[in-house]
C-alpha cells in the first residue's frame, strides 16, 4: 500500500535565500541608522593653511599708501609770459628767499613801459609849461590891474577936487561930469580886473590840480608797469629746495604757467588716498602708524579733503612732534595702518581665502586629532587686514582651515592626509 510523503516547508535552498535576504535587510537598516552619510574629500594637509582662533584686541584699521611731501610747498607760476632769457640755478638746489631763479624777456612789456614813461614825461612837461603860461598871464593881468588902480587914484583925486571947484563955480559942469565919469569907469574896471585875477588864479589852481592828479595816476600806472617788468624775474618766495624746474633757455612761457616749486625742508607730511567708502569715518585726529628702517612711527590725520575723485579722497597726515624718521625723502611711499577706532577685546579669526567662498557664514574646523575637518556654521563681525571678529560659532583654541574652499564644492568633511 502506497504511503503519502509530506513535502518539507524549509528546504536548504529556501533557508539560504531567507538568510541572505535577512542579511541584506540588516545591512540596509544599519546604514540607515548608524552609518555616516556626510560627503568626504581627501585633502593633502600640506596644501592647506590652518589658523587658530584666539582672544585678543580687535583694532579696526585700513591699510593705505601715502606719499611723503614737504610740510609746505610754494608753487612757482609765471605772472607775465615771455621767453626764458637766463636760468640762475638748477633743479634740486637750495635757494634763499628772494633769490632769482630765472629771467624772462618780453619785448611788448618793455616797449609798453617805455611808452608810459614817455607819456609821463610829456605830461610833466605839459604841467610845467601850463603853469608858466598861466603865471605869465596872471602877472600880465596883475600889471593891468595895477595900472587901473593907479589911474583910478588919479581920477579919484581929480573928481574930488572938481567937486569943490564946481561948488565955487570955478569949473564948468561939463568938466565936472567928465571927471566923475572917468572916476566911475576906472572903479568898475578895477572891480572887473580884481575878479578876473581871482578867477584866473582859481582856474590855474584847478588846472594844475588836474595835471598833478593825471601825473599821479600816470606815475602809479608806471609803477605797476615796473612791477610787471619785475615779474619777469622769477624769485624764490621762501628758503628751501627748488624742485621740478620746468624751463629751458629760449623756451616761451605763458602767463599762469607753472614752472616748478620750492619745498620747505623744515618738515614733512604724508598725502594719502583713501577709498570713498570710508569718507564718513575719517576725521582729523585719527592716528596711524607705519614701519620704517626697522622702527614703528606714528602719524595723525591733520586735514581731510572732502572732494572725491576716481572713487577716492585725500588726507594730509603729520608726524608726531619730533618723530620724523631720519633719512625719509620727498616722494617716498609709506604703507600706513590707519586706525578707525581705539580697539577692544574680541575673539579673532585670521583672514584667509575661505571668506570668498563662504562669505564668513561657515568654515571647516579641524578636529583635535588633526585627522579631519568638519563644516561648522559661524557668524563674523568687523574685519581688518589681519583678522575677522568672531561673534558666534568658534571658541579660542579652535583650528580653522583658512585657505580657499573653491575646489571643495558641497563637501561636508575633509579627510586630512
Amino acid at each position: 500500500m502506497d504511503r503519502v510523503i509530506e513535502k518539507k516547508k524549509y528546504t536548504p535552498k529556501k533557508i539560504a535565500l531567507i538568510a541572505g535576504a535577512a542579511l541584506v535587510l540588516v545591512v540596509i537598516l544599519y546604514n540607515l541608522l548608524f552609518a555616516e552619510h556626510a560627503s568626504k574629500l581627501n585633502v593633502d594637509s600640506k596644501r592647506i593653511t590652518v589658523g587658530s582662533v584666539q582672544d585678543g584686541v580687535f583694532q579696526e584699521f585700513i591699510a593705505i599708501d601715502g606719499a611723503v611731501e614737504p610740510l609746505k610747498t610754494f608753487y612757482l607760476d609765471i605772472t607775465e609770459g615771455g621767453r626764458v632769457e637766463k636760468i640762475y640755478t638748477d633743479d634740486g638746489r637750495m635757494v634763499e628767499k628772494g633769490d632769482t631763479i630765472l629771467k624772462l624777456s618780453n619785448t611788448t612789456l618793455q616797449i609798453d613801459f617805455m611808452t608810459r614813461e614817455t607819456q609821463l614825461y610829456d605830461l610833466m612837461n605839459e604841467r610845467q609849461n601850463s603853469e608858466i603860461t598861466m603865471k605869465q598871464d596872471q602877472i600880465r593881468k596883475m600889471n593891468e590891474l595895477a595900472e587901473i588902480e593907479y589911474n583910478l587914484a588919479l581920477a579919484e583925486r581929480a573928481y574930488t577936487r572938481n567937486k569943490m571947484l564946481i561948488a565955487e563955480k570955478v569949473i564948468s559942469q561939463e568938466e565936472f561930469e567928465a571927471s566923475k565919469d572917468q572916476y566911475e569907469y576906472l572903479r568898475k574896471r578895477k572891480t572887473l580886473g580884481e575878479r578876473s585875477v581871482k578867477q584866473d588864479a582859481q582856474l590855474m589852481d584847478e588846472r594844475l590840480r588836474q595835471l598833478d592828479e593825471s601825473i599821479r595816476r600816470m606815475d602809479a600806472n608806471i609803477n605797476m608797469a615796473r612791477n610787471t617788468l619785475n615779474n619777469l624775474y622769477v624769485t624764490a618766495p621762501i628758503s628751501g629746495q627748488l624742485s621740478t624746474l620746468k624751463a629751458e633757455v629760449g623756451e616761451s612761457k605763458g602767463a599762469g604757467e607753472n614752472i616748478g616749486q620750492v619745498d620747505d625742508m623744515n618738515g614733512y607730511k604724508v598725502r594719502a588716498s583713501i577709498d570713498e567708502h570710508y569718507i564718513s569715518r575719517i576725521y582729523p585726529g585719527l592716528e596711524g602708524n607705519f614701519d620704517f628702517n626697522g622702527q614703528n612711527y606714528k602719524l595723525k590725520v591733520a586735514k581731510v579733503f572732502p572732494e572725491v575723485q576716481a572713487g577716492t579722497f585725500q588726507v594730509d597726515m603729520e608726524f608726531d612732534q619730533g618723530s620724523t624718521p631720519e633719512g625719509i625723502r620727498r616722494g617716498q611711499t609709506l604703507q600706513i595702518r590707519l586706525n578707525l577706532n581705539d580697539g577692544g577685546k574680541a575673539v579673532l579669526l585670521p583672514r584667509g581665502g575661505f571668506y570668498q567662498s563662504t562669505g564668513g557664514s561657515w568654515v571647516f574646523v579641524v578636529d583635535e586629532s588633526g585627522d579631519y575637518a568638519t563644516k561648522r556654521n559661524i557668524k563674523l563681525g568687523r574685519q581688518n587686514p589681519k583678522y575677522y571678529e568672531v561673534l558666534d560659532g568658534l571658541e579660542p583654541g579652535d583650528k580653522v582651515v583658512l585657505s580657499s574652499y573653491d575646489s571643495y564644492g558641497d563637501i561636508d568633511r575633509l579627510e586630512l592626509k
